[in-house]
């Protein structure tokens, strides 16, 4: 302890801050500063834990960097959008603050626990910066994708919904012959935006030199080129030390909700983006249609009790438990040591 005297607060680590006593100089821990941010098209509204104030600013770089370059070092709970938080975590990673995302569907949640009945924009950006505060250790922050992963995935995301659209312009149109050539001229159109977008896709594969990969995953019975693509993408997504957090990442994890002698449903969580559940299912579609191990594991899960999309989502679970052993081994698929496997069981 030293004997000195100070007259103001004088800061001397992110940690820790002098005490302005006569003749001691102590210190103790600072308390990290918790920001909640909820994300529209135009505004941002953001709250400091702990104050009632909200600041409401426009979504640009210039007003996010004047608010946020005083808070260096914070820790940030982003509302996560289709795209418009993307410019706010842009600039807090590039200004030195820690990232959470926190989806609608959580907040939503969170906010009937804790019996919030009220849900605006101040109250959410109240919300967030109270959920980071308090649940922050169980929370994983945002790490940050490279460019060419983040364009691959969204270009991933815009085929899909194409093909969507697509299917979607058939049926609506089917039984007017009068827009028959116009509905076929639109599907040829989209067919050659598909045709633009795959082709883009195996660039930024080759780019990103996941040709062996994606090669190691396609071998696998059922799985095409593009849920190739999309299990490896998921891989490099994370560091998963086990196949559990890598299922759990795409959704495909099953909650269970038992109470006492109660045994719920199982079903999955769904948490992970969709995409990924929707190519697993076709693939798995597909593995049921062509190989009868699968067709047998699909009819075993039926007879159990499963829905037909229940069973088919369980042999996508497997596929994705089996691209995780290839990509983590780094090893090739066997199709003989398969069979075999799928004999003795």
């Amino acid at each position: 302890m030293v004997q000195r005297r100070f007259t103001r607060l004088r800061p001397v680590s992110p940690r820790y801050v002098v005490l302005n006593e006569p003749e001691t100089i102590m210190a103790i821990p600072s308390t990290l500063v918790t920001l909640g941010c909820d994300v529209s098209q135009q505004w941002l509204d953001i709250n400091v834990y702990g104050e009632d104030q909200v600041t409401h600013i426009n979504n640009a770089r210039s007003e996010i960097d004047a608010f946020l370059k005083g808070y260096a070092g914070a820790v940030i709970a982003v509302e996560a959008t289709n795209t418009y938080h993307e410019l706010i975590v842009e600039r807090a990673l590039k200004l030195g603050l820690t990232v959470y995302l926190v989806g609608g569907y959580q907040l939503k949640h969170y906010a009937e626990a804790i019996d919030e009945r009220m849900r605006t924009d101040r109250v959410d950006a109240k919300l967030l910066a109270r959920f980071l505060h308090r649940e922050r250790d169980r929370l994983k922050p945002f790490e940050p994708k490279s460019p060419d992963v983040k364009r691959l995935w969204t270009l991933m995301k815009r085929r899909a919904l194409l093909v969507k659209t697509k299917g979607q312009i058939r049926q609506s149109f089917a039984g007017l012959a009068e827009f028959k050539s116009s509905a076929k001229t639109t599907v040829k159109q989209i067919d050659h935006v598909i045709t633009l977008i795959e082709r883009r896709i195996r660039e930024l594969v080759k780019n990103l030199d996941w040709q062996a990969d994606v090669l190691r995953v396609k071998a696998i019975f059922g799985i095409g080129p593009l849920t190739a693509i999309a299990l490896v993408c998921a891989y490099r997504s994370y560091d998963f030390p086990h196949r559990d957090p890598y299922i759990a990442f795409m959704g495909l994890d099953v909650r269970t909700k038992d109470s006492g002698k109660h045994r719920g449903k199982r079903k999955l969580s769904k948490k992970g983006d969709g995409e990924f559940r929707r190519l697993l299912f076709n693939t798995a579609m597909a593995a049921k249609k062509s190989y009868p191990y699968f067709e047998q594991r699909y009819n075993g899960y039926v007879s159990r009790g499963l829905s037909t999309t229940g069973a088919l989502m369980a042999i996508g679970r497997q596929q994705a438990r089996i691209a995780f052993a290839l990509l983590k081994n780094q090893v090739d698929f066997d199709p003989n040591r398969f069979n075999k496997a799928c004999n003795a069981t």
